[in-house]
């Protein structure tokens, strides 16, 4: 399971930075039924699939945290049989998994609050924290329009899309990413997720800064959804993915380069609010 789930992570199979930090742990847990003759061999068993989860895609902060805490937590456990070792790391796993999902859950429900009875809305590509905020909206009886970039190369504003189709009280419309000025205009509010902030930047999926410099330009608010792990400090340096060039184009490029980054970088000062389980912080 860790040797897949390395592979989903380096292919982004899974797109949501918080999904990824919660496969990436439960991965772990693979190290639970494998034999270890001493705590010393475990531990290094450990630290080395976990540094293999971690460089399968080094701008997933939350993949970095969440691992760093696991491998962590067994080592100052100061275990004394490899028993006891796997015991701690079933339970840094739940504990990680449960703080990462209640999160998400509770950021969401704060999120929502933001979200006016017939609404005209803006979101890009497949956050889940977006996705749970306007599920939660709806949940609260709310109704509103939602515009969806299609979020190119890999078009993961169609999933969002599809995802909202049969639910009542939304109206959704794809717009491809180069309309996102034209359904702006027209929008209430920009929600977007977060791959992680570091001081004043904000890192999400590609597509986000002309999103959220329209909206500014606009005077249309941008809140930022996601759980307060994604607030990262020392320790983590964000390095941008670069997918092939075969997701623009299928046919190799001749006399051109294709550049294929996965991340945007946002300035804060751009933003209206950013969400997260525990307070709405204002820019």
């Amino acid at each position: 399971m860790i040797d897949e789930t390395v592979r989903e992570i380096e292919e982004m199979d899974t797109q949501s930075a918080s999904i990824v930090a919660v496969k990436a742990a439960k991965a772990l847990l693979d190290l639970v039924d494998r034999e270890a003759h001493s705590v010393e061999e475990f531990q290094r068993t450990l630290e080395r699939n976990s540094g293999a989860l971690q460089r399968a895609n080094r701008s997933h902060a939350p993949l970095y945290t969440t691992q760093q805490r696991i491998v962590d937590a067994v080592a100052e456990a100061d275990p004394d049989t490899v028993a006891a070792a796997k015991a701690v790391l079933e339970a840094a796993v739940d504990e990680v998994v449960t703080e990462v999902e209640s999160s998400k859950a509770a950021a969401a429900e704060r999120a929502a609050t933001l979200i006016e009875d017939g609404d005209v809305l803006l979101t890009h590509e497949n956050s889940s924290t977006v996705m749970a905020t306007l599920e939660q909206a709806l949940d609260d009886g709310k109704q509103f329009e939602l515009y969806v970039t299609e979020s190119r190369p890999r078009y993961l504003g169609r999933r969002t899309a599809r995802q909202l189709r049969d639910r009542d009280g939304v109206d959704v419309t794809l717009v491809v990413d180069g309309a996102a000025g034209y359904a702006v205009r027209k929008c209430d509010r920009v929600l977007v997720g977060m791959n992680c902030l570091i001081e004043d930047r904000m890192y999400n999926r590609i597509g986000t800064y002309p999103i959220v410099a329209t909206a500014a330009d606009q005077g249309v608010p941008v809140a930022v959804v996601a759980s307060s792990a994604k607030f990262i400090g020392g320790g983590f340096t964000f390095q941008n993915t670069y997918r092939s060039p075969s997701e623009v184009m299928l046919e190799p490029p001749e006399g051109f380069a294709v550049e294929n980054p996965g991340y945007d970088e946002v300035p804060t000062r751009l933003l209206d609010v950013v969400v997260t389980e525990d307070t709405m912080l204002e820019f």
